[in-house]
């Protein structure tokens, strides 16, 4: 089976290129997790992966370490043909001005980015104040961004009417954890929910869940932290897929997404799990016109779910080639894995004295 060229804008794509792929949830500050001191005690379920490991992450770090997360982040996204983030982010020690230092690094590297700060009540009422503020202020600035909750079982019920009031204020969804464990109390959001809003994962949602937004499919982390299969063809809301911070090498991920799956109903094909890349072009029409020129032809669903190891050639992103013969041409690609490594060192010295 073979594609159609894809009209976009004047130009039609060649058989070996696809527009710029989207990431549609990422977390850019676990770029730097890889390699990271082991947890005090292994984690035995999913409330226990986010107490031992990410809610002790996301505690140390500052600005500085966010920052080279993000490039880091970043650069291996472009690397992997994705050149649009849908980034979640949370630093409860440096909440103000985050959002900003993560879009001007994305920005460094060519990579567009929707940002998103998680506001949750597990710091108290101040934490939460601190998050809705640094949402506000980022999209008061004309960031491009949503309103971030962590999840409705780390907030207050008040904390999630003010996400959900700062959003309709801003004209922009909210972007929220649903579901991804049993623990979540998801059905809080019920009444708040509207078309925009970018419902990440959704593994415990009944079928009859009556939330509106787009569901984000994340199959890698969700068999990481073993909190089961979402089987997203059963939604009626639109479907993306995400990586939940494990990179942003779409390809994988939608082969990923297709052989899981595949697992549960065989009749599922590359075309239904590829269509999971639409929804995020909502976000960023402009990806529509980059142009990723990949090492193989056709660029075909049926061909790539077989097919690993497929790597961009040229990438350009508004007219501009920001990708040329396996190395960026806008920032130093070296460099940026030299700063990002000491900013880990760092990272995991704080990790090491944590009590």
């Amino acid at each position: 089976m073979g594609l159609d060229p894809v009209p976009v804008g004047d130009h039609a794509l060649r058989a070996d290129q696809t527009p710029g792929l989207v990431c549609a949830h990422h977390h850019l500050y676990s770029a730097l997790a890889r390699g990271m001191p082991a947890p005090p005690r292994p984690p035995t379920g999913f409330t226990e992966i986010l107490e031992l490991v990410w809610w002790r992450l996301d505690l140390a770090l500052d600005a500085d370490i966010i920052e080279w997360t993000a490039k880091l982040g970043a650069l291996e996204a472009l690397e992997r043909g994705c050149t649009a983030i849908v980034d979640h982010h949370e630093s409860p020690n440096a909440i103000d001005g985050s959002l900003s230092v993560i879009a001007d690094a994305c920005a460094e590297v060519g990579v567009r980015v929707n940002c998103a700060y998680g506001i949750t009540d597990r710091h108290g009422a101040a934490g939460a104040a601190a998050g809705l503020a640094e949402n506000d202020r980022f999209l008061s600035e004309g960031g491009r961004g949503m309103v971030g909750l962590h999840a409705a079982f780390t907030c207050d019920d008040d904390t999630i009417a003010a996400a959900a009031d700062m959003a309709a204020r801003h004209g922009v969804g909210v972007h929220v954890h649903v579901a991804e464990g049993e623990v979540d109390t998801w059905s809080r959001l019920r009444g708040h929910t509207a078309d925009d809003w970018w419902l990440v994962h959704g593994v415990h949602l009944p079928d009859d869940h009556d939330l509106r937004g787009t569901i984000v499919h994340n199959p890698r982390s969700n068999m990481n932290n073993a909190v089961g299969y979402a089987r997203p063809h059963r939604f009626t809301n639109p479907v993306g897929l995400g990586t939940d911070g494990i990179g942003a090498d779409m390809l994988d991920e939608f082969r990923l997404a297709f052989v899981r799956g595949r697992e549960h109903d065989v009749t599922l094909t590359p075309d239904e799990v590829w269509a999971w890349l639409e929804p995020g072009y909502g976000l960023f029409p402009e990806a529509r016109t980059d142009r990723v020129t990949w090492g193989y032809e056709p660029m075909d669903p049926w061909r790539l779910a077989y097919s690993p190891g497929v790597s961009p050639r040229t990438i350009e992103i508004d007219g501009v080639t920001v990708f040329r013969d396996g190395t960026t041409t806008l920032v130093d690609a070296a460099e940026i894995r030299h700063k990002a490594a000491e900013a880990a060192h760092r990272l995991f010295d704080r990790l090491e004295n944590m009590t």
